[in-house]
């Protein structure tokens, strides 16, 4: 039986004894969030991604919004106390991070960003987030990615 592939997102929520399911599917390049909200068989609503930018003062900031929706930049640069915020480029993701384009995860980070979530996750018992790689994903309580990943919860969409 093949042994199961661990993330390092995974790695840190064994360590802090936080419950979690992983989710794999076959990744594509072109694929959205939504059409891997519908492999994984569930609503758009439930299912993440992590945006990274940096403010006008040179701070980074991380914003966890519904794959479905867009980050709102003015209102993610007030969540963020900054005049505005921007979206950093792709290049920049890797060395900032650890984590490459469509496997960033708000969790296991190199170092730790101011984090927001979303509002809409609190109505939900599972959330799901990138396991920090393509093709992988894990559900969790939003409350756990609160808590681990340290967020703020707010309205940035």
């Amino acid at each position: 039986m093949k042994k199961e592939e661990k993330t390092n997102v995974m790695r840190v929520l064994d360590g802090k004894k936080i419950s979690y399911q992983s989710h794999t599917y076959e990744p594509d390049a072109s694929m959205s969030g939504e059409e891997i909200a519908a492999i994984l068989g569930e609503d758009a609503k439930k299912v993440f991604k992590t945006l990274v930018t940096q403010g006008k003062s040179g701070a980074y900031y991380v914003f966890v919004v519904p794959v479905e929706a867009e980050l709102d930049l003015k209102k993610a640069a007030k969540a963020a106390g900054e005049k505005s915020v921007a979206m950093i480029k792709q290049k920049e993701l890797l060395p900032l991070t650890g984590y490459v384009h469509g496997g960033c995860s708000p969790i296991g980070m190199k170092k730790q960003f101011p984090t927001f979530l979303h509002e809409t996750a609190s109505g939900f018992d599972k959330m799901f987030v990138s396991a920090g790689k393509v093709g992988f994903q894990i559900e969790l309580a939003p409350e756990d990615l609160i808590s681990v990943a340290r967020c703020t919860i707010s309205d940035i969409i």
